[in-house]
């Protein structure tokens, strides 16, 4: 939260918010065309990821409000986040408004447009998403890839119940 206040670009903003909620690649995000937002189906179509891929990601209720308040404002016409002439924004755009972003912040960790896809992938796995759904979401084809993605706080691991304790098993002195 206090990294994504700190990005003063309206746009930049809804592009970082949207890598973020998406778990898109900083290219992918740039790539996005306002025809790309499905909210009939609540979901963004992604073109030519990495690999030349296309997938579908999911779209949050509250993305989707912070993308219609950016649209009221922006007017977007082709690109979601324009650039310059009829280009999308530059994604160097996006690496330099993190470092900025970062330091406005106070933040002492190094965050990045792929710090932003990390988190989420985290995030999700923590949140019960199966692993092979985030691998779908992430657009790997490997999921021993998505695996090195998710870093499980260590809350998370001592929440988490041992199918040990769905059984009743007493253990008694063999007789």
């Amino acid at each position: 939260m206090r990294f994504l206040e700190a990005v003063p670009s309206l746009k930049a903003r809804a592009a970082l918010t949207t890598a973020y909620a998406a778990g898109l690649r900083a290219s992918e995000a740039v790539s996005l065309k306002v025809t790309d937002i499905d909210s009939d189906r609540m979901v963004l179509q992604v073109r030519h990821g990495k690999g030349a891929k296309d997938r579908t990601v999911m779209l949050s209720p509250q993305l989707l409000g912070i993308l219609r308040t950016y649209w009221r404002l922006a007017r977007p016409k082709d690109w979601l986040f324009p650039g310059r002439g009829d280009k999308p924004i530059d994604v160097q755009v996006l690496h330099s408004t993190c470092r900025s972003a970062t330091k406005a912040a106070g933040l002492t960790k190094k965050v990045s447009v792929h710090t932003l896809r990390h988190s989420s992938a985290t995030h999700l796995l923590e949140s019960g998403v199966d692993i092979r759904v985030i691998q779908v979401l992430l657009g790997h084809s490997n999921l021993s890839t998505t695996a090195r993605y998710t870093q499980v706080a260590t809350t998370t691991i001592a929440k988490t119940q041992s199918p040990f304790d769905r059984l009743s098993l007493e253990v008694v002195p063999p007789g």
